[in-house]
């Protein structure tokens, strides 16, 4: 239980509601009272039903789809605690959307992660919580402290706990060049070796495997991802995989987009098992029998807390 400063107060916009309220729960708070809504014209309206003057304030919201809804939804809330005299605000970002866009790809492209870093900064958020940027270089777009927390510790746990550890038949995947060192973590603790897919993307959302680096023949295979979009990456990794031999393919990622046909690909793919974290929030119609869904609220919740104690987050950090 947090005892001492000048309080906590955890708010949720309506992106991620049961994270919001799965952290306040472990705090040993409430999810604070506050109403996110529109106008008849569909501008956003935020109502604050209760004082936050000088309370050290997070308020827990993915931008995730719809990513521009939610992303104004925080910017707007953001504003309204700075202008209620909150303390101190931040804004608790499980999944940064607009990642995916961190460099000029080519000649007049955008940097819109920079740019949303610029307007939350605007907005008046004092630091931001998140995890899995899936670019590390947006740490640096910030001016204002940013906490990156790791989702494979958890993931690698769980694989763990099935008993994938210290096994002559494990192989972890990394579906492309640019994931080698999150799987290399990633078997660092499960004791295995690794192998990567070698792929080239012609197009947006649309990739080729081209080749296998490694060992998989007879192998149980855990191709290992930040994200999970339209899963044309993960589903075809995995079919190559099987094709060159492996036994069986499990797949994880931190964050679970799952856009356009992504169930559909996912549910038709060989993949046994697909593990995730909740940094988004699931609907209904994207749920399959073969999802394993593991909850971030215990890492948000002590690095919230941390945060609030002015204590070390750094060991949150470690993979």
């Amino acid at each position: 239980m947090i005892t001492h400063g000048k309080g906590i107060k955890i708010f949720s916009g309506n992106s991620h509601p049961k994270l919001a309220q799965d952290i306040a729960n472990i705090l040993g708070t409430t999810v604070g009272d506050s109403e996110v809504g529109t106008f008849s014209d569909g501008e956003i309206s935020v109502n604050i039903n209760e004082t936050v003057r000088g309370t050290d304030l997070f308020i827990v919201q993915s931008t995730n789809e719809p990513v521009n809804d939610n992303l104004m939804e925080l910017l707007i809330m953001i504003d309204a605690f700075k202008r209620a005299s909150a303390g101190r605000i931040t804004a608790v970002v499980p999944y940064y959307g607009y990642a995916r866009q961190d460099r000029k790809a080519k000649a007049r492209d955008p940097i819109t992660a920079k740019l949303v870093a610029d307007l939350l900064t605007a907005a008046g958020a004092d630091r931001v919580l998140t995890m899995d940027l899936h670019a590390s270089q947006i740490q640096g777009y910030f001016d204002i402290p940013l906490d990156h927390l790791l989702g494979s510790p958890i993931l690698a746990k769980y694989f763990v706990q099935k008993g994938f550890a210290d096994r002559d038949d494990i192989v972890v995947v990394s579906p492309d060049l640019g994931s080698v060192t999150r799987a290399r973590k990633f078997a660092d603790k499960l004791q295995c070796p690794i192998a990567i897919i070698d792929k080239r993307r012609p197009k947006a959302n649309v990739s080729e495997v081209m080749n296998i680096i490694g060992d998989i023949k007879d192998k149980t295979v855990i191709l290992v991802d930040d994200m999970i979009d339209t899963a044309g990456t993960i589903t075809n990794g995995a079919n190559a995989l099987i094709k060159m031999g492996a036994k069986e393919v499990y797949a994880c990622c931190t964050h679970s987009v799952l856009s356009g046909p992504a169930i559909e690909r996912i549910e038709k793919s060989v993949i046994k098992e697909l593990v995730m974290l909740n940094t988004i929030d699931l609907s209904e119609e994207k749920t399959l029998d073969k999802f394993k869904v593991l909850s971030v609220a215990p890492v948000f919740a002590e690095a919230i807390k941390r945060i609030y104690e002015d204590t070390s987050v750094s060991k949150l950090f470690e993979d």
